[in-house]
Formats: structure tokens, C-alpha cells, sequence
């Protein structure tokens, strides 16, 4: 077998391949060791094998008296003989959730407190408070912007040339510990030992995406929508709160802290716990840019991988199962175009989901739940600002190839992950020693095509679609308004089949509103009339893929199946280039 070529060398050959029409520069010989201006880009130096020295923490202090939002206390649910295999880190994190005598997790008010009081940055480091909104129950959305460029407004940093990384926590509500690691990494990326990586890079934290499910420690946002699972249909002001800051920075490396549950069904099941700190996996789903996919293994996977194992933190491919006692198959990640992962992953960035052994056992080992995030995330920004200049080349040559698509070849409509089996180790519930099991697992890592169509130029929708519109452009989709009346080659949608269900996850139904409505379809040749005051939606564009998640009526995502677009007459593929008159909107 042919060994696989490192990406850079893949990479490479692709630039030079790609020479003649793209105006990205041809790798340089060395990498300096100094900080390299943002107007130059340098070749990578060889992965180093050697873990990233882990972050220690600083203490993150509210200032003055806050209120303490009350919180559940630890508990067992596994006897010491588990419990011994999880020690808490040789150092203490002192956010609020860890003050003497609080029982809970750092609170909305503590929360918004450290925040808004930040200490200000050394080293012409700038903090800048981002207002994302308020959340459905009128809690303010509020991230922290770290740079050390002397403009901080989204253009300025897009056009200086360094990558910007992207740090998401607590999208779901019963799962603190992401949110309790990034306050740490906040105040160390503001005087501590990560503010030094500013010089190459710059930072958005959002600490709880999700302050309405925190403050009931609930999952689901205060309507009962899966935030993470809506991040294509936007309909929740918690997503779009996220597709502002991605729209308007595009950060090259997204970041999603989660925890998963370590008891529950894995004892009913399987009669067993759950052994590893952290759960690690990058975008899964169709249309992925290869060469994203491989620096997010090569370049962030593998020093995860290192870094954890240094600090003895144990680590698997993040995994799933569903909430049928029968079912005993487990799922990595999934594959649809819905979570924030796979939404990062086709705006063609490095989209990481990081997870700790956390749900259903309250603050037991909450230390070290949130020494795992601390150590991965400033893994992850070190990795960052290691390949600063690779990533804003890696970048601007999959947004050109995502873009010259248009019109070629095949897309995929839906995709499947990948029967197979797995040994994984797990914990005996009585001894604490390790469980070797075999199961039936669903790689992610291999999809299956289910449904796939020639790659249209573009859509056309009609001009009442204005939701439709709307949703997109707030992902950042270039949409353009039709200015004359013309006609173009295309396809409109034949019917045969609808029913109504509900969408579906690897962990099972997706229980929101009044479902979906699931329609089979053929694309039949026509010459679409097109009308003044509708719209179109190129496909020669970096986004192309969202929209075509968004767009092909016949998937469980799709904003027909979700009731965006109001009628399937309404939209329409476009075969050809178009030449009657467009606008884009600003």
C-alpha cells in the first residue's frame, strides 16, 4: 500500500497545480522561528511530535459580590473503585463554580460579570466585547474578541491576513464544563500564557451559547430546540448568534466544547461506564474539502491526541447511541448538515468537537472535566498559531476550488456513515478496571453516498421566499436579487411521494414542532421564466455546499422539509450561467 502523503506535500502539488489560476504564492523553503508578519506566508516546518506544553490555569475572579445561581450537588452514580481512575489535575481552576461552598457552576450573573470586567491585555493585547443578541428568554448572548491588531472590526481582521479561531461552550445547557474552561482560557489568552499566540492569531471566545438551558441545566434552549442541531435553519436566536460571528470573521479553526454522558444508557446497555476524559472528532458529513479534512487530522488531531496523553487524560473518536434500550450500535458524530461541526466544516474551516466525560454525574470530577477542555483547547490554539500562514493559504485555496465547482460534475445530496465494528474500552461498574467490548459501530469517517445529482450553476428562488433568503444570508450565502425578466436552462421538481416524520440524529428523533415534511422528488429539464424581484443563488461561491444542504428539497434539513421555503414550485435548479441582470444584496 501507498503510504498517504502529508498534507502540506498534497497541498502543494495542489497550488502548483493550480498556479496558473490562483493567485495564492507558491510555498516558501523555511519557516522562521520569529513572528512572522501577517503579509507573508511561510512554508510549514514537519509537525513536531512533541506534545504542546499544557496550559496552567490563573485564577478567574468575578469582581465584587455576584449572585450564585444554585446548581446540583455532586454526586456518585458509581462506586470508588471508578471514581479512583479520575483524579483530579495537579492544579485548581478557580472560576466561580469552584469558590468554597458553591454547589453549583459559575452562574449568568458571575458569568456576564467576568465578561464585562475582564483585566485589560499586556502586550497590546485588545479585548472587545462582542453583543450577539439575547437569548429566548432575554439573557444577553455576549462573546470576547482577543487580537492584537491595532483594528479589531471584522473586516480588518479578515483583511489582515491572520487566522481567527472560533471557541463555542456550553451549546447545550447540561453540559458546564466547556463554558467553565473558556472563562480560563479567556484570562489566559488576556495576561497569561496563551496571549503570547496573539501575535499570529486572533480569538473569539463565547463562553454559554446556551444561557437558558444553563440556568435549568436542560439540553434544549428555552423553546425546547436542540441548538446544536440548528444550524442551518437558524431558527433559534442562540444559532444565529453563531452564524453572525462565523459570517462576519470566518475563523479558519472552529472549536465546539461539549460533554457526553458517561452513565445512563451506556449502564443500561451495556453494563458499563464510560472510561475516556475526552471524545474528539472534526466535520463528517457530505461535500467536505478534502484538504480541510486532512489538516484537521494532521495538524489538529494528532497534537490533541499527544497533548492529552501527556497529562495522562485518556482519549477515544467522539461516539454516540441511541436513546433505545434495544439498539446497542453505536455512531460516531453524525453526518448530517445541522450541527455546528458539520456547518463549520462546509464553511471551510477546521471544525472540532471536543468532549468530556460529563452528563448525569453533576460536578463529580469537574476539575478535571475542565483541566481536559483547558489542556485540548490551548492545544488547539497553539496547533493554530503553529500553522497561522498554512491555514490562511489552506483557506483561500479551498474557497477558490469550492467556488470553480459550479456547474461540474456531481454533488452529494445525503450521505450515510459507514457499518462496521469497534473494540473500545469501557469500565466495569464494580471493579473500576478496564472493559474491552466489540460493538457495532457507524464510522463517520467513510460516507456512503445515498443521493447524488449533477452540480447545478446555481438556484433560483421565487421572490415571496423571503425566509428563505433571509436564513441564508445569515449564514453568509451570497444571494442576489434578479433584475430582469429572462429565461435560463434548469430544473424544476416533480413530486412522488411526501409524508410528515419527524428529523432524525444517531441518537434518534428529533422531537421539535410539528416535523418535518419528507418528499421524494424528480428533477425534470426545463427552461425556467424568471421574473424581476426573485432571487438567485450562485454556486460559484465558498459556501456553495450550505447552500446546497439548504436547497435540494428531499433531505430531512432542507429548508423545504423544515418549511422555509413554502412551496416546492418555489425553487428551481439552474443549469447554465446566467445572463440576465443580477444585483447582490449588500
Amino acid at each position: 500500500m501507498t503510504p498517504p502523503v502529508p498534507l502540506w506535500a498534497a497541498l502543494g502539488a495542489a497550488l502548483l497545480a493550480a498556479a496558473c489560476s490562483s493567485p495564492m504564492p507558491a510555498p516558501t523553503a523555511a519557516r522562521s522561528t520569529a513572528s512572522t508578519p501577517a503579509t507573508v506566508l511561510a512554508a510549514p516546518a514537519a509537525a513536531s511530535a512533541a506534545a504542546p506544553e499544557p496550559a496552567r490555569s490563573v485564577p478567574v475572579r468575578a469582581p465584587g459580590p455576584v449572585a450564585v445561581e444554585p446548581g446540583p450537588a455532586a454526586s456518585a452514580p458509581y462506586g470508588a473503585a471508578v471514581a479512583a481512575r479520575f483524579p483530579d489535575p495537579p492544579l485548581r481552576y478557580d472560576t466561580p463554580a469552584f469558590a468554597a461552598g458553591h454547589t453549583g457552576y459559575t452562574g449568568e450573573v458571575e458569568l456576564q460579570a467576568l465578561l464585562h470586567a475582564l483585566p485589560p491585555g499586556g502586550g497590546g493585547t485588545r479585548i472587545q466585547l462582542l453583543n450577539l443578541g439575547s437569548s429566548q428568554a432575554g439573557v444577553p448572548i455576549e462573546a470576547l474578541l482577543f487580537t492584537r491588531l491595532p483594528e479589531s472590526d471584522p473586516a480588518s481582521l479578515r483583511a489582515a491576513g491572520r487566522p481567527t479561531v472560533l471557541l463555542v461552550g456550553q451549546q447545550h445547557g447540561d453540559e458546564p464544563a466547556g463554558a467553565e474552561a473558556l472563562l480560563v482560557i479567556a484570562q489566559q489568552l488576556a495576561r497569561g500564557a496563551l496571549a503570547p499566540l496573539l501575535e499570529r492569531i486572533n480569538v473569539i471566545v463565547l463562553p454559554r451559547a446556551n444561557p437558558d438551558g444553563a440556568r435549568q441545566l436542560r439540553r434544549a434552549s428555552a423553546s425546547g430546540i436542540d441548538i446544536n442541531r440548528d444550524h442551518l435553519l437558524l431558527r433559534t436566536p442562540e444559532a444565529q448568534a453563531q452564524a453572525r460571528l462565523a459570517r462576519d470573521y470566518r475563523p479558519a479553526v472552529v472549536v465546539d466544547a461539549h460533554e457526553y454522558t458517561v452513565v445512563g444508557r451506556y449502564l443500561e446497555k451495556f453494563g458499563a461506564i464510560q472510561r475516556h476524559d475526552a471524545l474528539l472528532q472534526y466535520a463528517t458529513t457530505a461535500n467536505l474539502p478534502e484538504f480541510v479534512l486532512k489538516a484537521a487530522e494532521e495538524w489538529f488531531r494528532q497534537p490533541l491526541l499527544a497533548a492529552l496523553k501527556q497529562e495522562g487524560l485518556s482519549t477515544e473518536w467522539y461516539y454516540t447511541t441511541s436513546t433505545d434500550p434495544a439498539d446497542k450500535k453505536l455512531s460516531m458524530g453524525g453526518v448530517q448538515p445541522d450541527t455546528g461541526r458539520n456547518v463549520g466544516g462546509l464553511r471551510n474551516a477546521v471544525s472540532l468537537l471536543i468532549e468530556t466525560r460529563g452528563v448525569g454525574i453533576g460536578r463529580l470530577h469537574l476539575a478535571r472535566r475542565v483541566h481536559t477542555h483547558v489542556v485540548a483547547i490551548s492545544t488547539v490554539l497553539r496547533a493554530t498559531a503553529d500553522r497561522a500562514a498554512d491555514l490562511v493559504k489552506l483557506r483561500a485555496y479551498v474557497d477558490n476550488e469550492v467556488s470553480a465547482l459550479a456547474c461540474t460534475g456531481e454533488v452529494v445530496v445525503e450521505a450515510a456513515a459507514t457499518p462496521s465494528e469497534k473494540t473500545l474500552t469501557f469500565i466495569d461498574p464494580a471493579t473500576g478496571a478496564d472493559r474491552l467490548l466489540t460493538v457495532a459501530w457507524d464510522s463517520a469517517l467513510q460516507l456512503n453516498p445515498v443521493k447524488s445529482r449533477p452540480r447545478p450553476c446555481g438556484y433560483w428562488l421565487d421572490a415571496a421566499e423571503t425566509d428563505a433568503v433571509t436564513r441564508l444570508r445569515q449564514l453568509g450565502v451570497i444571494v442576489q436579487r434578479i433584475e430582469a425578466t429572462g429565461v435560463v436552462r434548469g430544473e424544476t421538481w416533480r413530486e412522488t411521494g411526501r409524508e410528515t416524520g419527524q428529523r432524525q440524529d444517531v441518537r434518534g428523533a428529533i422531537v421539535e414542532g410539528e416535523g418535518i415534511v419528507k418528499v421524494q422528488v424528480e428533477a425534470v429539464p426545463a427552461l425556467l421564466d424568471v421574473v424581476p424581484g426573485s432571487w438567485y443563488v450562485p454556486l460559484d461561491q465558498p459556501l456553495a455546499h450550505l447552500a446546497v444542504a439548504a436547497l435540494e428539497p428531499d433531505t430531512q434539513n432542507s429548508y423545504f422539509a423544515n418549511r422555509l421555503l413554502t412551496r416546492l414550485e418555489a425553487s428551481a435548479r439552474v443549469l447554465a450561467r446566467p445572463e440576465f441582470r443580477l444585483s447582490v444584496l449588500p
